[in-house]
C-alpha cells in the first residue's frame, strides 16, 4: 500500500482463545495481517502497538468484523484438524523483500503434513546457501500458523526454532501427523 493512503487503512483485531494459547488475529480491508502467540495482556499490547507504527493506524478491537470472524472460523477449524488448508486473503504489507518471497513460497509450497528443511527453503527461491536467512524469515513471520513457518525444520532432524515456542511447534507438528504427540 502506498503511504499516501495509509491515513485510510483500518486495521481491526480481536483475540482467540486456543489449545496453543490465545492468538491475536489482525487484518486490514486487504487481508488478514498478523497472527501473534502467547496474546495475553502484555503481548497483546505491544503487538497492537507495534502495528499502529507500522500502519499508521490505531488497529479498533472488531472480532464480528467479517474477515475476523472467517479467520476465526479457519483457526479454530486447523486447530482441531478441520481443515488442512487456509483459504484467507492476506495482506504482506508487514514483510516485504527476501522474507516475503520465503513465507510465499512456505505458504503455497509446503503443505499440510510435510516439512521443508531450511536449507532446501533457500534453494527453492533461488538463494541456495541462505539457511540462516531462512531461518530470520520464518522468525520474521507476520502471520505464523497461516503461513506455516512451524513446518520448517533443521537437515537434520532437528526441530529448530520458533517464535510461539518449541511446545507450541510440536503441537502444530503433531496435529498435522508429521510428529508423535507430545507427551506434555
Amino acid at each position: 500500500m502506498s503511504s499516501d493512503g495509509q491515513y485510510e487503512q483500518q486495521v481491526v483485531w480481536t483475540v482467540v482463545g486456543t489449545d496453543i494459547g490465545p492468538l491475536l488475529l489482525a487484518a486490514t480491508r486487504d487481508g488478514l495481517v498478523n497472527v501473534v502467540f502467547h496474546a495475553a495482556d502484555a503481548v497483546r499490547d505491544r503487538a497492537l502497538d507495534r502495528l499502529a507504527a507500522r500502519l499508521g493506524t490505531e488497529p479498533v478491537e472488531a472480532p464480528g468484523s467479517p474477515l475476523l470472524a472467517e479467520a476465526i472460523r479457519q483457526v479454530e477449524d486447523y486447530l482441531t484438524g478441520a481443515r488442512h488448508d487456509f483459504d484467507l486473503p492476506l495482506d504482506w504489507s508487514l514483510i516485504s523483500g527476501f522474507n516475503r518471497q520465503v513465507l510465499r513460497e512456505l505458504a503455497l509450497g509446503v503443505p499440510y503434513g510435510t516439512v521443508v528443511g531450511y536449507g532446501d527453503l533457500a534453494d527453492r527461491v533461488g538463494q541456495p546457501g541462505a539457511a540462516q536467512a531462512v531461518g530470520a524469515a520464518m522468525g520474521a513471520n507476520p502471520l505464523p500458523v497461516v503461513v506455516p513457518c512451524h513446518r520448517v525444520v533443521e537437515r537434520d532432524g532437528g526441530i529448530g526454532g520458533f517464535g510461539g515456542g518449541l511446545e507450541t511447534k510440536r503441537k502444530l507438528l503433531a496435529l498435522e501427523g508429521v510428529l508423535p504427540e507430545p507427551l506434555f
